[in-house]
C-alpha cells in the first residue's frame, strides 16, 4: 500500500494580509497528479486542515474541490484536526463523508477505532489522532493524567496499542498533531503551549509502522518511521527558499519499507530584499523577483516617503516591509522615558525624527510651534 503523508495545509492563510486561496488550491489540486502518477492509494492529512476554527466559505470552497480531485484521482483520504482547526466543525457529516472515501478523525474518544484498508498483504489500520488540548483531552479519554501533551498523547497511544493488539498481523499508521522533540521548527507555526509542556518524546509513539506528523511546517525525518511533512507552501519570510514537499511512504507484508519525498511546485515564491530604496528599485539583478512576493527591509539613513507604494510599482506582490536604517536605532528606553520633561514642541519634534530618521528643520520646527500655539488656544477658550 501506498500513502501520502501531507500536513498543515492551513487553508484560508494569508501572507501579511495577503490572500493565499488561489496559491493554495493550485498545490493541493496538484497532489492529485501525484496520485495518478505515483499510484498513491491513501492521502494522509496530519492536521491543520484550515487555518482558523471558523473557516471563510471561499476556504471551504477550496476544501470541498481539493478532497473531490484527490477523490477522483483513486486515493482515499484520510484527515484530522490540528490546533487550527475546530475539530467539532471539521467533524460535521463525517459519517457520509466516510461513505465517500474522506475519513475525518476528529473525535477524541474514538480516537482508537481505526480507518480499515486492505492489499494484497492484509489490513492496514490508520489511526487519526485529533489535536489533544491536555486539558479538555484528559477528560474526554477518562483518564486521570498530567497537564501536557506527553501524558494525554502517551495515553492516546496506549489506547492505540491496546486495539493494535486484537488485530494480529494488521500494519499500523498513526497520523498526530504535536510538537516532538528533536523537531525544528519555522516562524510560522502557532505554539501549542507556553513554557515547553507541548514537548513530546518520540517514544510515545513506539509500536507503530508509521507515524506522520503534523504541526512543524519544515520537512523533516526524527527517525525512518517519525517524520513530519511540513507545510505545502511557505508561509513566512522565515521560510523562503525551502524546498517543501510531501512524503511517498511504502507498506509491504513486513511493515514500512520505504519513504522518499516528492517536491512540490512553488506557485510564487518568496524573496527578502535589503537595501536602500534606490538601489531595489533601480537595480536590474531583481528583476528576477518581480513577480515573487516581496519582503522589503530597507537601511536608508533617512525613512523614504511612501515606501509601500514606490516599491509595488517594481514589485506588485510587495506584502512587508521594515525599515531598518540607522535612524530607526533608539538608545533602549521607551518612548515614554524619552519624553518625559520635554515640552510639546520638544515631543512633536521628536516625533518628526522618530518617523523620518532625522529632526525637523528651523522652518518645520516653527510651523510646529505656531500649530502648537493655535492648540493651546483652542483649548484655553473651552
Amino acid at each position: 500500500m501506498r500513502l501520502l503523508h501531507t500536513s498543515d495545509w492551513h487553508v484560508g492563510r494569508s501572507l501579511h494580509g495577503t490572500d493565499l486561496l488561489a496559491e493554495q488550491e493550485a498545490v493541493l489540486s496538484g497532489l492529485a497528479d501525484v496520485v495518478r502518477a505515483e499510484r498513491v492509494d491513501v492521502v494522509l492529512v496530519a492536521g491543520d486542515v484550515y487555518d482558523r476554527a471558523v473557516p471563510s466559505a471561499d476556504a471551504t470552497g477550496v476544501l470541498d474541490r481539493v478532497l473531490s480531485r484527490l477523490r477522483a484521482a483513486g486515493a482515499t483520504v484520510v484527515l484530522t484536526p490540528g490546533n487550527h482547526d475546530s475539530a467539532r466543525r471539521l467533524g460535521f457529516a463525517s459519517g457520509l463523508l466516510a461513505v465517500s472515501g474522506v475519513h475525518v478523525r476528529a473525535s477524541t474518544p474514538a480516537l482508537d477505532e481505526p480507518v480499515l484498508l486492505v492489499d494484497e498483504h492484509g489490513e492496514v489500520a490508520v489511526y487519526g489522532l485529533p489535536f489533544l488540548e491536555p486539558e479538555v483531552a484528559r477528560h474526554q479519554l477518562g483518564v486521570d493524567v498530567g497537564r501536557s501533551h506527553q501524558a494525554v498523547l502517551s495515553a492516546a497511544m496506549e489506547r492505540v496499542r491496546s486495539d493494535l493488539y486484537f488485530r494480529p498481523g494488521a500494519r499500523s499508521v498513526v497520523l498526530a498533531h504535536a510538537f516532538v522533540g528533536g523537531g525544528e521548527p519555522s516562524d510560522s507555526e502557532r505554539d501549542i503551549a507556553v513554557g515547553g509542556v507541548d514537548l513530546v518524546g518520540p517514544s510515545v509513539f513506539d509500536g507503530v509502522d508509521y507515524v506522520a506528523l503534523g504541526h512543524l511546517h519544515r520537512p523533516q525525518t526524527l527517525t525512518p518511521r517519525l517524520r513530519y511533512s511540513g507545510s505545502p507552501m511557505a508561509y513566512s519570510f522565515g521560510e523562503a527558499g525551502q524546498q517543501k514537499s510531501v512524503w511517498l511512504v511504502d507498506l509491504d507484508a513486513g511493515g514500512l519499507a520505504d519513504v522518499r519525498a516528492v517536491g512540490l511546485p512553488v506557485p510564487r515564491e518568496l524573496s527578502v530584499l535589503t537595501g536602500e530604496l534606490g538601489e531595489l528599485l533601480a537595480d536590474p539583478s531583481y528583476t528576477a523577483v518581480e513577480d515573487h512576493f516581496v519582503s522589503g527591509r530597507l537601511t536608508d539613513g533617512v525613512r523614504p516617503a511612501d515606501p509601500m507604494r514606490r516599491l509595488q510599482a517594481r514589485f506588485p506582490h510587495c506584502v512587508h516591509l521594515e525599515w531598518a536604517g540607522t535612524g530607526s536605532v533608539t538608545d533602549g528606553l521607551s518612548y515614554t522615558d524619552r519624553m518625559r520633561g520635554r515640552s510639546d514642541l520638544e515631543v512633536a519634534g521628536e516625533f518628526v525624527r522618530h518617523v523620518r530618521g532625522v529632526g525637523a528643520s528651523p522652518s518645520e520646527q516653527e510651523l510646529l510651534g505656531r500649530a502648537l500655539t493655535v492648540l493651546d488656544r483652542d483649548e484655553a477658550a473651552r
